[in-house]
């Protein structure tokens, strides 16, 4: 019997690593699409060097984070060199609790006031 591995030994992330979790988290997305979705979603202020974001996708593989699809575009939309990664339902409860842990530290700098409390609309 294998012992459930606990999410939160993973956590801290660094910014980079919460980024790829969730360009991933709608599904799957090759390289170059990842990038392109962490630069568009951050407006620039995280970009990503394929040297950067290649060490950051081995190791989530290592972990047992993502996995390479299996499941490819049709071959006239798709380079044959791509390799589409996808997470794993462990890289999902990872991504959870990094989300939990930066809520609640948004919580106590809001509470010390250091950024604005979240307005109701």
């Amino acid at each position: 019997m294998s012992k459930r591995r606990d999410p939160e030994a993973l956590l801290p992330l660094t910014p980079g690593r919460v980024q790829v979790r969730i360009a991933l988290a709608d599904g799957d997305k090759h390289g170059y699409a990842i990038i392109k979705e962490v630069d568009r979603r951050s407006e620039g202020q995280i970009t990503l060097s394929a040297g950067t974001l290649y060490t950051i996708i081995r190791r989530f593989e290592q972990e047992g984070l993502i996995v390479e699809s299996a499941v490819r575009p049709d071959a006239s939309l798709d380079d044959e060199r791509r390799r589409y990664y996808l997470l794993t339902d462990f890289g999902r409860e990872v991504a959870r609790a990094e989300g939990r842990r930066m809520e609640s530290a948004l919580g106590m700098a809001r509470a010390k006031n250091l950024i604005p409390k979240a307005r109701l609309s």
